[in-house]
């Protein structure tokens, strides 16, 4: 994310043109070692191996229409989505983020392709095959700000 090989996809022109209004989601990279016990993956509720966080339960599944990018409330496309947008430190324009109507939270990269969720009743974002990814808070004024562990913000 934050070396000179970082590769983004292309923004649609909309985003470009109102990026300071719309980029309500900052992503940061976070230091496991530092955060409070219950936002980090030891707490019960944000644990990798609960049933409820797990990529196979079905409010989170990858399978499961409600969190594909070909849906359009998920996808690049949703005007919608142009004001969820999640961004760095520096300003670029790295993805967007979109509820699935289950509670799941679905984060996905400029190009559509899911990264990570968060489930319903956790503050913890969880990676596509289910690693613990980082921590997910409310952000002033609306929104969240996601921060991520250096392996997940990669995969924007």
């Amino acid at each position: 994310m934050d070396g000179p090989d970082m590769r983004l996809a292309p923004i649609p022109v909309l985003m470009l043109c109102a990026l300071p209004a719309l980029a309500d989601a900052p992503l940061f990279v976070l230091d496991q070692t530092r955060l409070p016990f219950d936002l980090g993956p030891g707490a019960p509720q944000n644990q990798p191996s609960r049933q409820s966080n797990s990529p196979h339960a079905a409010a989170n599944s990858a399978a499961s229409p409600a969190n594909s990018a070909s849906r359009y409330a998920n996808s690049p496309r949703n005007p919608a989505n142009e004001k969820r947008v999640i961004f760095t430190a520096d300003g670029l324009v790295v993805g967007y983020y979109a509820p699935n109507g289950a509670g799941t939270l679905n984060l996905f990269d400029l190009g559509g392709k899911r990264v990570a969720y968060r489930p319903k009743g956790s503050k913890s974002l969880f990676s596509s095959d289910g690693r613990w990814c980082g921590t997910v808070a409310d952000a002033s004024g609306g929104g969240f700000a996601f921060g991520v562990t250096r392996d997940c913000a990669g995969l924007f």
